[in-house]
């Protein structure tokens, strides 16, 4: 359910939300909805950060990946609790605190990186049926 709000803005920001809004193809409404939701994310989480991408925006760590695929990670790291992010921290070359970060932040918006995981997902499926018909049409 959404409620309709006012709020003043300076002339000059308000020129700039149209014109970024228009570059994008969006209204105004729904660029000022995606910035305030991902700004009030990264305030409650200092070290994330928004990026655009083939695949559309996602959280990622601001000195790293995606946290889709931190979490991607973790869940196939060795280990429970501590271990696992020890273990994930080691792979991926990252620090604890980073892997920590990224699981906290998934933690607290799972719809949002379950969707970027069942995407990534979607992708690669797509990606190994077309290397397979790929070899298909090259053996006949």
């Amino acid at each position: 359910m959404t409620v309709s709000v006012t709020y003043r803005l300076d002339e000059d920001l308000k020129r700039r939300v149209s014109a970024v809004a228009h570059a994008e193809g969006i209204t105004e409404t729904a660029l000022v909805t995606r910035l305030l939701d991902e700004g009030l994310k990264v305030a409650a989480y200092p070290g994330i950060v928004y990026r655009d991408g083939p695949a559309g925006r996602r959280a990622a760590l601001a000195t790293g990946p995606d946290v889709w695929e931190v979490v991607n990670g973790v869940r196939h790291a060795d280990g429970r609790g501590d271990a696992r992010i020890a273990d994930a921290a080691e792979q991926m070359g990252l620090p604890e605190r980073l892997i920590r970060l990224a699981v906290n932040f998934a933690a607290a918006h799972p719809d949002e990186i379950e969707e970027q995981l069942r995407r990534n997902e979607e992708a690669a499926e797509r990606a190994r049926e077309l290397a397979a018909e790929r070899e298909r049409l090259l053996a006949s």
